[in-house]
Order: C-alpha cells, then sequence, then structure tokens
C-alpha cells in the first residue's frame, strides 16, 4: 500500500519536479519544469463516482492519484496489468492519464508509473542524464 509520502519522495526524488496545487481547489500536484503535470492529487467527484455506478464499477473510497501516461495505448495497458489499482472514469476518455487507488498499489509500482510518467514529461537530456548517473 503507497501513502502521499511515498508519491512526495518518489515524485521529487525525480530532476526538475517541483510540487504545487493543481488549482483554486488547494490539491496537491507535481509537476516537471513548473508546467507539465506529472501527478496530482484527484479525489473522486460526486459525478465520477455515479458514472462509475452506472457502469457497474465500485468507487474507491481511499485517497486517488492521478498520473500522465505517455499515450493512449499506455493507458489501456496500464489499466489491463493491474486493475484492482489503476482505474479510469469517463472524464478521462481520450486523455493519457490513469488514476490510482493508493491503498491497493505497491510502493514499487507506483515508483514505476511515475518515473514513466516522468521520462515522459521531462526534457530528453534530463532523462538521458539522469539514466546515465543511475547507470553508474
Amino acid at each position: 500500500m503507497a501513502t502521499w509520502d511515498d508519491v512526495e519522495r518518489i515524485a521529487r526524488g525525480l530532476p526538475e519536479v517541483d510540487e504545487a496545487p493543481t488549482g483554486h481547489d488547494g490539491l496537491r500536484g507535481w509537476r516537471v519544469r513548473g508546467k507539465r503535470n506529472l501527478v496530482w492529487e484527484r479525489p473522486l467527484r460526486p459525478r465520477d463516482v455515479r458514472e462509475l455506478e452506472e457502469l457497474g464499477g465500485v468507487a474507491p473510497d481511499g485517497p486517488v492519484l492521478g498520473v500522465r501516461v505517455p499515450d493512449l495505448d499506455s493507458k489501456d495497458a496500464r489499466l489491463a496489468e493491474d486493475p484492482d489499482a489503476v482505474f479510469t472514469v469517463p472524464h478521462f476518455d481520450g486523455y493519457a492519464a490513469v488514476l490510482v487507488r493508493l491503498d491497493e498499489i505497491d510502493v514499487a509500482d507506483l515508483e514505476d508509473l511515475i518515473t514513466d510518467a516522468w521520462v515522459h514529461l521531462a526534457p530528453k537530456r534530463v532523462v538521458a542524464a539522469w539514466q546515465g548517473s543511475r547507470a553508474d
């Protein structure tokens, strides 16, 4: 089971990631270079819950994290890989992001998901330098 502390540690451990509120609601978010949302706090809204239930799903009641993915194919793969922890709602149809039940994902899988999002969003030279430093 992952926590918000794990999210913060993983995200802030990546180069050029900072934390900033995601909007007027003051929810936490982490972004690359101050502008590209990487991961963010994404509680379900009443409409999300209603739509999930209409589709035969059950809305989680624990903490939910939004995470960018490279593309829609990656989104489909992530959804199929771990349907207990990773899900989506109709609001995210056509958008390259998934939602994550923090109390259902283990920390290693969360780290893979956040790191993959960062690799996709960060400048390529920054990614290459980071990967090179890890290979040493």
